[in-house]
């Protein structure tokens, strides 16, 4: 059964960093691409970030490219998401995503996801 443990979150202030941390169990990691959306009360989903299945390619939304970065250890199978300069509107609960297609993390329709991590950022 694959299962996607995040950790990491927190209430941090604006301008603040942030370290997300998704532990993988179930499948073989290295055959998945791997990503982060997030959920704010009231609203859509919305994709954050995703990278390759080896971690070659990296894909950002505008509203978090330069400020966030995905990466991934395949002999840990952990994926991270690292956040710098946080803003109120990055307040959200963040799910790590898995699934064969790296395309299917982009529009939001990973096969996997984890129950999510809360971050808090305070203006």
């Amino acid at each position: 059964q694959v299962q996607l443990v995040e950790s990491g979150g927190g209430l941090v202030q604006a301008g603040g960093s942030l370290r997300l941390s998704c532990a993988a169990s179930g499948r073989t990691f290295s055959n998945d691409a791997m990503g982060w959306f997030r959920q704010a009360p009231g609203k859509e989903r919305e994709f954050v970030a995703a990278i390759s299945r080896y971690g070659g390619s990296q894909y950002y939304a505008d509203s978090v490219k330069g400020r966030f970065t995905i990466s991934r250890d395949n002999a840990e199978n952990t994926v991270d998401l690292q956040m710098n300069s946080l803003k109120p509107e990055d307040t959200a609960v963040y799910y790590c995503a898995a699934d064969p297609t790296f395309h299917h993390i982009v529009v939001l329709t990973p096969q996997y996801y984890g129950q999510g991590t809360q971050v808090t950022v305070s203006s």
